[in-house]
């Protein structure tokens, strides 16, 4: 028998969600011309990965809506390795979102007083559901990547004197940073690490009924120039840096904080939104700073009227396939779970959807679309897998593809999006051999082979038992510490 491929499909009907599809037989390549060309040694950026955010509302949610075992099982299907989930990457809001249940930052103090010396600040709001939910993720995923971003300041560092509007006060930028790195030591007192900050979400938008602040360009530059990057420098592990956290509409915003060099020395990478703009602005900044990694860190779905025949195409084309083809190395959707009424939240998007729907009655849970999507990613890239060339298909045929290798054994991974109503045959190249496969309506496949015959799912639990022996945890206390 030669070699084969294997093959996994979702239909935006609902009719197939992930399922797996005969192997489809390969064959020499011969001299026939082919719709998608995979060349493995044209490679890209590294994937860090795939995940979801661990709002309030999602945590809140998994911790009092679930039984301890439901949790767990749940848990363990979303961060567990292949054929779980594997999702690896996490983001959390420093303080309150929109998706909390109210507003808070971790320094409140009462209103006309000031705190500069941070003597009150503690995680207290987060001890009953985000820590223990995200302690029992790591303990799923030691290796999962958390990014964390600040809604807002606390009061008493803006101009409106309110978590709702205001920017921050120049005097205050350096206790700022101050107050960032005490949430980052204070999570990691929990065996929390963070693998990455962003100094503000949406930086460019000040919201009117939930937390937020304007900080622009110059503010950015000027607080990860003279204070939290001097500040981060020195210390292990690393906490990178992450530069906009805002929509792919303004890409001159990122470039003009990159622009100064005193700041651009600090900075790992930027952060995007899909809210507005086009994937491209991640091409354009990358290609001006090609050292600098790009992360999609929000991504909402909802029950809006663009929505009405489902999102797994939307999200697996545009967010996923366009997205890492616009050198992201990871994919972070907005909330994990919320309930069936699209919180519990107190501003903000009252249509937004999680990855997980949790009923808020009988603790039933529900995938949403986001799901299946992310899941023809996070099951077969591994962590670590390089993006490799493959033909751009998507402007003349509606088919949209990007390829991956594991390297951990060499697999070849493909996924293919066809966003048309009618079936699309497409031939696949890639070395000595080729297959030929005909995409059905709107539907999103996933390939994967390799020129040993070693099993798929054998090959990616025995490289993530690998992978999570060699990370050595030296961060979950016995007795977690009190703030």
């Amino acid at each position: 028998m030669g070699p084969t491929v294997e093959l996994w499909l979702s239909t935006a009907d609902r009719r197939l969600k992930l399922m797996p599809q005969p192997d489809i037989a390969m064959s020499a390549r011969g001299s026939a011309p082919a719709d998608v060309v995979i060349e493995v040694d044209k490679k890209y950026q590294a994937m860090v990965g795939f995940g979801a955010a661990m709002t309030d509302s999602s945590a809140w949610l998994l911790q009092n809506k679930l039984s301890d075992a439901q949790r767990s099982d749940l848990l363990r299907e979303l961060y567990g390795p292949p054929p779980n989930l594997n999702l690896n990457m996490m983001r959390l809001t420093i303080g309150a979102s929109d998706f909390s249940l109210k507003p808070y930052t971790l320094d409140d103090v009462p209103f006309g007083q000031t705190d500069p010396e941070l003597q009150h600040f503690n995680v207290t709001p987060n001890l009953l559901d985000v820590i223990p939910v995200v302690r029992e993720a790591l303990s799923v995923n030691a290796g999962l990547r958390i990014i964390a971003s600040s809604w807002s300041a606390p009061a008493w560092m803006k101009s409106s004197q309110n978590l709702i509007g205001g920017d921050l006060l120049e005097q205050y930028e350096s206790t700022y940073a101050d107050y960032l790195i005490k949430y980052l030591d204070a999570y990691r007192g929990y065996g929390i690490p963070i693998f990455a900050l962003t100094l503000q979400n949406e930086p460019g938008f000040v919201p009117v009924t939930y937390p937020g602040m304007e900080m622009p360009a110059d503010t950015r530059a000027r607080i990860v120039s003279q204070y939290l990057g001097p500040k981060l420098a020195s210390r292990t592990p690393k906490t990178a840096i992450l530069e906009w956290d805002h929509n792919w509409s303004h890409p001159e915003q990122p470039l003009s904080v990159l622009g100064d060099a005193d700041a651009a020395r600090y900075i790992d990478g930027v952060a995007w939104h899909c809210y507005e703009g086009s994937q491209s602005a991640q091409g354009r900044v990358h290609r001006a700073y090609p050292q600098k990694s790009v992360y999609i860190t929000e991504c909402s779905g909802g029950d809006w009227a663009s929505s009405i025949n489902g999102e797994l195409i939307w999200f697996a084309r545009n967010l996923l396939v366009t997205g890492i083809r616009q050198w992201a190395s990871g994919v972070v959707y907005w909330n994990l779970a919320l309930d069936e009424n699209h919180g519990p939240h107190f501003g903000g998007c009252a249509a937004c959807k999680g990855v997980i729907m949790v009923d808020s009655k009988t603790g039933e849970v529900s995938r949403n679309d986001e799901y299946y999507a992310l899941a023809h990613f996070s099951k077969f890239v591994l962590p670590g897998a390089v993006r490799v060339a493959s033909t751009d298909t998507d402007a003349d045929q509606g088919i949209a593809n990007v390829a991956f290798q594991n390297v951990s054994d060499g697999s070849i991974v493909l996924v293919m999006v066809n966003s048309k109503t009618d079936a699309r045959p497409v031939s696949v190249v890639e070395g000595q051999v080729r297959f030929d496969y005909t995409m059905p309506p709107r539907s999103v496949a996933t390939f994967e082979w390799n020129h040993d015959k070693t099993g798929a799912w054998v090959r990616r639990a025995v490289s993530w038992l690998d992978r999570a022996a060699s990370d050595v945890i030296k961060r979950r206390p016995a007795t977690p510490p009190q703030h």
